[in-house]
């Protein structure tokens, strides 16, 4: 059997590596997820088969626990998907990463109190004292190695499981976007950490299961702690890094999950969610001209930074637009460009927008998208809500590619978009936002802004934008106002 499940888990690897390669084009974002469910199919069949012994019989009460939790895990999973709308992914994916690292703790638990996890290093019948020297040296070497993987399991296990429990809550709203910041919060986190290393020696050096527990314990504790604070003094701007920088650690605890239980295939695939985490993070970070350090100890809207103007301090009185007239303008445009935003989730209009994009189309008019890396709760939030809808994928654009085009854009329509387009992100040093690259709309001929009021954005930041002399303004829910656009221009 030992030969079959690796050359099981060699090509279920491989699935999920071309699952990650298809995701990472529109196009073959399908083919992708084919791939991905195959070879999750493959490593729970392989895992199954464990249960059937050599003759073919099944080994009866770990073949059935096996099937029960995979009928309700299934079941629960089905049920989520078609349930939770586009607008609650963020927080889906976020909670998704709790159970991964709740996951890694109770691996490394039931491994560190398991009969078979210490090797003993007895002496076998007919072992002169040398290799009973020998045989005892190697199973404490093997022992150390253990224990240093369940150590480090459940502590990236445990900061994963209550760091993703803080950012589902933020995404959620059920806890506040805003940064919790306590006095010497360096300090703390330095401390915890250490501590955490410290706890270590005495664990290694516990002679028994028994023994070591303790130390096992508070160290989940502490690890549980780091999570929260870490996560609880993050700015709301920066959680779209955030989501996918606890993604990378749910990969890494599940590969130091697989390191406990020896399997090859946990550890590849652990490995490659973690990685491929890390990158996305770090090509994040870029676009918005920060680095993964300053996302975790800093974070926008926080005491490291400015505090933003109060509306009271913005120059100049708001230009609003009704739907007629920004129709009639609409008509005599040539290049439109929308920048979809986290308001056009929640209003559930991307299939207006789309209808809007075939409308003005029809006219002859070039319509595209302009994309932030950070637009919405979630990487690649807008542009699965635009797949959704049906928008071609080569009018969906990223922020470098059609920012050096607003200058020649006749009207850009910014939907529920805030701090992705604040000039002050340029312009003003006293922003907390302020080096963040953003989408320059304020470039194009006119800028219309669609918005229920006139709140500030997810991080808090008073918007310039919305007081400039080519921007207009248009109230009113954003599904409403796009349908009721739609309609204007084809009458």
């Amino acid at each position: 059997m030992s030969g079959v499940s690796t050359i099981a888990y060699l090509v279920a690897g491989v699935l999920f590596i071309r699952s990650l390669g298809g995701l990472s084009k529109q196009e073959t974002a399908g083919l992708g997820n084919v791939y991905g469910m195959a070879g999750m199919m493959l490593a729970v069949g392989v895992t199954a088969a464990i249960w059937v012994g050599e003759d073919g019989s099944v080994r009866g009460l770990g073949f059935a626990l096996l099937a029960v939790s995979i009928t309700i895990g299934g079941a629960i999973g089905a049920v989520l998907a078609r349930r939770v709308e586009m607008t609650g992914m963020p927080e889906l994916v976020a909670v998704l990463h709790s159970f991964v690292g709740l996951a890694a703790v109770l691996v490394g638990i039931s491994s560190y109190l398991s009969p078979h996890a210490d090797p003993t290093g007895a002496l076998v019948p007919g072992e002169d004292a040398a290799g009973f020297v020998a045989a005892e040296s190697e199973a404490a070497a093997a022992r150390i190695v253990h224990v240093v993987e369940i150590w480090i399991g459940v502590a990236v296990g445990a900061l994963t499981f209550t760091g993703s429990v803080i950012a589902w809550g933020k995404l959620r709203g059920s806890i506040s976007g805003k940064p919790l910041l306590l006095p010497g919060r360096h300090l703390i986190n330095a401390a915890i950490a250490i501590a955490i290393v410290a706890l270590a020696v005495p664990f290694a050096r516990a002679a028994s299961p028994d023994d070591g527990l303790v130390f096992l314990v508070v160290q989940t504790l502490l690890a549980s702690a780091l999570g929260v604070h870490l996560v609880m003094a993050i700015g709301g701007a920066d959680m779209p890094v955030v989501v996918s920088l606890l993604n990378s650690y749910s990969g890494w605890a599940a590969a130091a999950a697989g390191f406990v239980l020896a399997n090859d295939l946990l550890i590849v695939t652990g490995a490659l969610v973690g990685a491929s985490g890390t990158i996305l993070s770090i090509i994040m970070c870029r676009a918005m001209n920060r680095s993964i350090l300053n996302v975790v100890f800093g974070g926008f809207g926080t005491a490291d930074g400015a505090a933003a103007a109060s509306p009271a301090a913005a120059q100049g009185e708001v230009v609003e637009i009704k739907t007629d007239a920004l129709a009639a303008q609409l008509r005599e445009s040539k290049r439109v460009v929308i920048v979809p935003g986290y308001g056009m989730a929640v209003a559930r209009a991307q299939n207006a927008v789309h209808d809007f994009m075939r409308a003005l189309r029809e006219r002859g008019v070039d319509v595209r998208f302009a994309i932030h890396p950070v637009a919405g709760r979630l990487p690649g939030h807008m542009n699965v809500l635009l797949a959704e809808a049906g928008v071609p994928y080569d009018v969906v654009l990223e922020m470098e590619e059609i920012n050096h085009d607003f200058p020649s854009t006749d009207v850009v329509l910014v939907i529920g978009a805030n701090d992705i387009v604040n000039p002050g992100a340029l312009d003003d040093p006293s922003s907390p936002i302020y080096g963040m690259p953003v989408l320059e709309v304020w470039k194009a001929k006119t800028v219309v802004v669609l918005k229920r009021g006139m709140a500030a954005g997810y991080a808090g930041v008073e918007n310039p934008l919305f007081f400039l002399g080519n921007t207009r303004m248009l109230f009113g829910d954003a599904r409403k106002s796009m349908e009721a656009l739609v309609s204007a221009l084809r009458n």
